[in-house]
């Protein structure tokens, strides 16, 4: 762990990264998914799972997916599926002392909207403590683990890849970031799809409590 003293830009994803998954703030969203697919494509619940599962494997995001072959509003699929109720968030005091403790730049990296990113940071007290949130939008749509985005986000804040950290709970995408030359750290879970890859040599360090993490690195630097 000697080797992220020297670590100055801090790349986080947001959902199930920042906060347990157990909380299952996802789960609400999975099912807003699969209510705007059904209302549009006008199918069952149960076909539009099946269609919503199918373009997450396919395209990465159910989103990528809907606009390649319905041509729906982005904004308004974003802005529809994170409708959700995030009071069971709650502050955590542990992770924004340490990620305040960070040295150099600290940025969010979703396949989500700025507006959830916002709703969710404020809910647990660490929203002040970003230089900028990364969404689906800046990406234009291109989601992770597609190595654009990452490509991107470099060339928008500035990043030197060699002196870079990012920090994700779906292994997969942090196969573009560890090829860019980053270092990488998953946050150990149990879904199928988000495991997948763990055990791959382009992650660097796992973790199943991130506040903790973040803590010994401060006390190396």
């Amino acid at each position: 762990m000697k080797e992220l003293k020297n670590i100055k830009y801090w790349l986080f994803d947001l959902d199930n990264t920042l906060y347990n998954g157990k909380t299952k703030v996802f789960e609400q969203v999975d099912k807003k998914m699969s209510q705007f697919i059904s209302d549009k494509l006008n199918v069952s619940i149960e076909e539009a799972k099946k269609i919503q599962k199918n373009y997450f494997h396919e395209y990465n995001t159910t989103l990528n997916g809907m606009i390649k072959n319905h041509e729906i509003d982005a904004d308004e699929f974003l802005k529809f599926v994170h409708d959700v109720n995030l009071d069971f968030l709650k502050p955590d005091k542990l992770l924004e002392r340490e990620i305040a403790n960070l040295l150099g730049k600290k940025f969010i990296f979703t396949n989500g909207s700025k507006a959830h990113a916002a709703n969710v940071t404020k809910r647990i007290g660490i929203d002040k403590l970003f230089d900028g949130v990364f969404d689906i939008v800046d990406s234009e749509f291109i989601p992770k683990p597609s190595i654009e985005p990452y490509k991107k986000i470099i060339e928008k804040y500035k990043i030197e890849p060699q002196y870079c950290i990012f920090i994700e709970d779906i292994a997969r995408n942090l196969k573009p970031a560890h090829e860019l030359g980053m270092k990488t750290v998953w946050i150990e879970n149990d879904e199928p799809w988000a495991a997948k890859f763990s055990d791959s040599k382009f992650i660097n360090y796992k973790t199943n409590d991130l506040a903790n993490f973040l803590k010994e690195i401060n006390e190396i630097r």
